[in-house]
């Protein structure tokens, strides 16, 4: 048979076999709602400080006189420029997108505004001292700005919108790069074990069961401790924690296909070892792979969370759910409850939707259905 023939026979296979995994997947209604869940989570994360009201880095502009606004409340502020210039202020969409941009001016809530000649008197909005009056230039005075505080403000006056969104990419950037490490030393080392048994096997059980045996929140901690704390440093301590599980899965597959017929015609016919491992076997295993990783990226998010509260994982000002809850845990018992359950509400439906994602993925996988 001519090579472009065999060729596009294979490739018609593997588009049959991903087109009958998704219109199984996409009967799976539950499951499909969680998917588009996910999906407008990720955009809405990718966007971040586009869309986010504060677009400040790390969303931290704080204005204490508006501290613990309730959620909806509605603000008038007058915008003053600073006195200090600001750079980076031109340097394009993806920049702000990425990073954010501070603000070039100087945000001052107001009960009330009066023009006279060329000053601007207001009355300071604040609870402590409702009759604070101060004046400006009309030279200094920008413009009048209203906000809306969908989520209202944290203890620090802080647009709680704005934090929640771009913790939403931490926790998923976090979840994504610690997986890909997981899988980058699970895969490589139960590969090995598996194709290869024997000695090789004994050596790297042994390993495997020795790190199984320490529990993986402990650790993290101790990785962490040796790293720092930080952004990055959170990334290695999980990654480096979870390949034990996909190591396991991927050792227990490969010993199961290694006896099969094809591996043993590859093996007659004298291709290498890593062509029958990489090219033959692993991409057998993919459906398996695909339904962990959605369980590790949801333990990941966990494991972020915990050492965010902690004090060991992600460091203010950069935002994190984590983080979130641990500044306003201690207003549960008050009014302010919300300040707390709105980021665990949060971290409960994004680790919902990966395990159920795990779960659908893995009937649609399933050629006895």
């Amino acid at each position: 048979m001519p090579f472009f023939i065999r060729r596009r026979k294979k490739n018609f296979n593997s588009q049959s076999i991903f087109s009958i995994t998704w219109r199984k997947f996409r009967k799976n209604r539950f499951g499909m709602g969680w998917f588009v869940f996910l999906c407008l989570l990720v955009t809405i994360s990718l966007l971040g400080y586009l869309i986010t009201p504060d677009h400040t880095p790390y969303c931290n502009e704080q204005i204490l006189e508006i501290r613990l606004l309730k959620p909806g409340t509605q603000m008038d502020f007058l915008a003053v420029k600073n006195k200090q210039s600001i750079d980076n202020q031109n340097k394009g969409w993806l920049n702000t997108m990425l990073f954010g941009k501070p603000n070039p001016y100087h945000l001052i809530p107001f009960t009330n505004i009066q023009y006279k000649d060329d000053s601007v008197t207001v009355t300071v909005f604040n609870e402590t001292a409702p009759f604070n009056r101060k004046s400006f230039c009309k030279e200094e005075v920008v413009k009048v700005v209203h906000r809306t505080f969908l989520l209202g403000t944290d203890r620090y006056g802080r647009d709680m919108l704005s934090q929640l969104i771009i913790g939403a990419r931490v926790s998923l950037s976090i979840g994504f790069v610690a997986v890909c490490i997981a899988l980058l030393i699970g895969v490589f080392i139960g590969a090995a074990a598996g194709y290869f048994g024997g000695r090789t096997d004994s050596v790297i059980l042994w390993f495997i069961n020795v790190v199984w045996s320490v529990p993986s929140l402990l650790l993290v901690i101790a990785i962490s401790f040796v790293l720092g704390s930080g952004f990055w440093q959170v990334f290695i301590a999980i990654g480096l924690t979870m390949w034990v599980d996909v190591a396991r899965v991927v050792r227990g597959q490969f010993i199961s296909l290694r006896e099969k017929e094809y591996v043993e015609a590859s093996k007659a016919l004298g291709f290498h070892n890593f062509t029958i491992i990489f090219k033959h076997i692993l991409p057998n295993i993919t459906g398996t792979l695909t339904v962990i990783s959605a369980s590790n990226f949801a333990s990941a998010i966990l494991m972020e969370a915990g050492l965010s509260f902690l004090g060991i994982g992600v460091q203010p000002p950069m935002p994190s759910w984590g983080n979130m809850i641990k500044e306003n845990y201690g207003y549960i018992i008050l009014d302010y409850a919300y300040l707390a359950i709105i980021p665990g509400m949060a971290i409960v439906l994004l680790v919902l939707a990966f395990m159920i994602l795990g779960n659908s993925l893995r009937d649609a996988m399933d050629v006895s259905s």
